[in-house]
């Protein structure tokens, strides 16, 4: 029989050491932006700039580390300024796509 493991017991997943390239990054902040939630885009955000290093993000979206790490921090709900900021620092853009697509004029 094996033994049962409580989720209390798991470790706490860390996506940062996966965000490791411009690819990853866009993917895992496509899939975070899918579930409409300021806080969890905010905390993905963290997780990106801990991965590229928080102290380099902070100074190239000129915004203090201390700043940084509160706007960041889970739970929290940063102004849109500072998400396009530290978008732009990260080397990423937020872009709007359509809900529901036009049907193809092929398939009309």
């Amino acid at each position: 029989m094996s033994k049962r493991i409580k989720v209390a017991e798991l470790p706490e997943f860390d996506a940062a050491p996966y965000l490791d390239s411009e690819a990853s990054i866009a993917a895992y902040l496509t899939d975070i932006l899918e579930a409409n939630d300021a806080a969890l885009l905010a905390a993905a955000l963290g997780d990106i700039a801990r991965a590229q290093g928080m102290s380099q993000i902070a100074k190239t979206a000129g915004i203090t580390r201390e700043a940084l790490y509160k706007a960041l921090r889970p739970g929290s709900a940063p102004r849109f300024d500072t998400v396009s900021r530290v978008c732009a620092a990260l080397g990423v853009r937020l872009v709007a796509q359509a809900i529901h697509p036009a049907p193809d004029a092929a398939h009309v």
